[in-house]
């Protein structure tokens, strides 16, 4: 299963006038292609911080330690504002907590809805040119490099006919779009005739006309549509001088609009396809779908494409992918020789700014030259290797220059507290150290270096079908040239803000868009927030306790829409709550975190059925169902102040099962399985054997009873 997202060693603390308040400490986590990942602990246990640090919102105040959020080759936690803005809410949506405060009082939902959508289409546009333009590029110098003859002017005509073939298609979406939006005023049209307002109907019979020319396109709806010209003139004769005499009339046109509409509109008729499409009409060929049927037009665009260009440009292609990744082969060999040259340099014991800046480029040079750019799944660790290292190297030496001066900062303060406090009066406390943790940022260069050694030195000459993989690519290089092509206009914005609106449950969407977020219940604006987050159609959702205000059913339809709507788009979803029975349903993995660190990990069965950390067996305990007859056991205490976080397991104080090492030093993460893991000394193989509460024992074995009930009748688990 492909990795969307990958998060390592992220640390994150927040300054405040009484010291850095250690939020996230540690945390790594994988989140893999259409799997909900649940991120589960108390408020304060760092969730929220962690997903925040994905979506590059974190407040003024904080400070990102350590560690790395890798997407789609790139470092989220060193790339610029200007780069985000093409992927939050294109590629990164993120639904809050609280969906009032997510929503602005004093614009209209329909706004709230388009504003994101115009936004991001600019942004989509922006980014769909230059990727195209790049990997076009890195084709024609493999090509070239390859042997291929007139690689140039072969990638130019491959570029010049997707051109043709886009710009088609970009006509034929908008008159789409403006089909639906016409099907969208009828029924706002009829929803005014049930209401008797005239004023409406004749706003949006005005709307006719516009609508109807926008509509017109060869492949859809040619000019010389008599019958249709003549049902939209009538109904633009009604528009000024409406009456609800007239509603019959109306309706009957209507009607008869709408049915021809539908008709065109059939899901099961044969899309042209333009990117043949495109190469026929700009080779000379003739595509009329009044005088030939479509599928026609699309096995003769297909025979002359296959004949002419594709066939002989697909075999460039494989020749072009075979060196390249040869080529990226042969660099990694070099690469891990210059990068054990340099590791010295880079793990002495007292480093040098310069020597250490030039071992820095001269390895990101070598891994960089070591890349694969044509290869679609990227390399992520090669590709954020520069980055991270100039990050832990810069950290490195201000930590060296700037902590003398913390200390003596430090030791001033607390002279002054005590001189002060010994006279009686009242002062504030010393703000404590906030230093940098110089032994591990050298162990982060040193394991930097090591992980991309080993990375290099296993065989990764996985070779993919050419073919395949040539395919692969022209796709690619289809949807990003349909990206930066596709203008979003207001009225096509609008249609698509209607469907979001039903897609998400909202009854009358077509009434609720012009009305404000007061005027919707709490489980609406819910489903307004995650309407938002999907107007791009992003890659990965991020749900922050999105049910947490809601009642109990509510939750329910709000997980059921979250569900279903993952599926459908095959979306990428982590889930923020603190209640594990929120979850249980809808998750694949887990993650348990609790102040600051994830403390086990592990697939939903894992958790639920073969829990090991004392704390999960909290969670567990806490959490109510129809059927335990038994006080609920509650947590006792309260989370730990991360100013001064814990010496060893944080979780100690509150943990009856605690040892004497708990106090002393932090567990390490103990392998369970392949799948699960669990930060607790009492799975050290010296530690004594504790049995989980019998509350979560019981829970369990109920469980297992329902799942082995429901299997033997056929179901599916609860």
């Amino acid at each position: 299963m492909a990795k969307k997202l990958e998060v390592r060693h992220l640390t994150i603390s927040f300054r405040t006038n009484n010291g850095a308040v250690r939020a996230v400490r540690d945390v790594s986590f994988d989140l893999n292609e259409g799997e909900t990942l649940a991120i589960a602990g108390e408020s304060g246990s760092g969730k929220s911080v962690t997903t925040r640090a994905v979506m590059g919102i974190l407040a003024g105040n904080a400070m990102v330690e350590d560690g790395e959020i890798i997407y789609d080759g790139r470092d989220l936690l060193k790339i610029p504002e200007e780069d985000f803005h093409t992927l939050r809410g294109h590629k990164l949506s993120m639904v809050f907590q609280d969906p009032l405060s997510a929503l602005n009082p004093i614009m209209r939902i329909g706004k709230q809805l388009t504003e994101a959508m115009l936004l991001n289409n600019k942004e989509r546009r922006a980014d769909g040119r230059k990727r195209f333009n790049q990997m076009l590029a890195e084709l024609e110098k493999n090509m070239t490099a390859a042997g291929v003859q007139n690689a140039q002017e072969k990638c130019r005509q491959f570029d010049a006919f997707t051109a043709v073939g886009v710009r088609m298609e970009n006509e034929y979406k908008n008159a789409e779009e403006s089909a639906f939006s016409f099907l969208d005023t009828l029924e706002e049209t009829d929803l005014a005739l049930l209401k008797k307002d005239e004023k409406t109907v004749r706003d949006t019979l005005g709307r006719f006309k516009k609508l109807g020319a926008d509509i017109r396109n060869p492949w859809l709806i040619p000019e010389n549509d008599a019958d249709l010209n003549e049902l939209i003139n009538q109904a633009d004769i009604l528009r000024n001088t409406f009456t609800m005499e007239q509603e019959p009339e109306l309706r009957s046109l209507m009607d008869r609009i709408g049915e021809r509409l539908r008709n065109v509109m059939d899901s099961d008729r044969e899309q042209p396809n333009f990117f043949r499409i495109g190469y026929l009409v700009a080779h000379g060929g003739t595509a009329d779908p009044a005088k030939e049927d479509v599928a026609f037009i699309n096995a003769k665009a297909r025979k002359m494409l296959d004949e002419g260009f594709m066939n002989a440009f697909l075999q460039d292609m494989e020749k072009a992918l075979a060196w390249s990744a040869g080529e990226a082969e042969k660099a990694r060999a070099h690469a891990v020789t210059v990068l054990n040259a340099e590791l010295p340099v880079l793990t002495a014991d007292k480093l040098e700014k310069g020597a250490c800046k030039a071992a820095a480029k001269q390895a990101s040079d070598v891994v960089e030259k070591a890349i694969d750019r044509l290869a679609l799944d990227k390399d992520n660790r090669a590709y954020v290797f520069r980055s991270s290292m100039n990050a832990y190297i810069d950290r490195y030496f201000y930590g060296l220059k700037k902590n003398p001066k913390e200390q003596k900062r430090f030791d001033r303060d607390t002279v002054r507290y005590e001189k002060e406090t010994a006279k009686g009066k009242f002062v504030p406390s010393v703000v404590p150290l906030n230093l940098v943790d110089l032994e591990k940022t050298k162990a982060n260069i040193s394991r930097t270096m090591t992980t991309m050694i080993d990375h290099f030195s296993v065989n990764q000459q996985y070779v993919e079908d050419r073919r395949e993989q040539a395919i692969r690519l022209v796709d690619f290089l289809k949807e990003r040239s349909s990206e930066y092509a596709y203008t979003l206009t207001k009225s096509m914005a609008r249609h698509r803000a209607i469907e979001l609106m039903k897609e998400v449950g909202i009854p009358e969407p077509q009434r609720r868009y012009h009305q404000y977020p007061f005027e919707f219940s709490g489980g609406m604006r819910q489903r307004i927030v995650i309407a938002i987050a999907l107007s791009a159609n992003p890659d990965i959702l991020i749900c922050d306790e999105p049910t947490t205000a809601l009642d109990v059913t509510i939750q329910a339809q709000i997980l059921d829409l979250i569900n279903r709507l993952k599926k459908e788009r095959n979306l990428s979803v982590i889930f923020i709550t603190h209640d594990l029975g929120v979850v249980a349903n809808m998750a694949d993995r887990i993650a348990i975190m609790y102040a600051g660190k994830i403390v086990e990990y592990g697939t939903a069965d894992d958790v639920f059925y073969d829990p090991r950390h004392p704390y999960t067996w909290a969670l567990l305990a806490s959490m109510p169902d129809l059927e335990t007859k038994e006080k609920l056991d509650a947590i006792p205490g309260t989370p730990p102040n991360m100013i001064l976080p814990p010496k060893g397991d944080a979780f100690a104080a509150r943990n009856r099962y605690a040892m004497a090492i708990d106090f002393e030093e932090q567990p390490p993460m103990f392998d369970i399985s392949e799948t699960h893991q669990a930060a607790t000394w009492l799975l050290h193989p010296d530690a004594p054997h504790v049995e989980p509460p019998a509350i979560v024992t019981e829970r369990i074995e109920r469980m297992r009873r329902k799942e082995q009930e429901t299997a033997e009748q056929g179901g599916v688990k609860a």
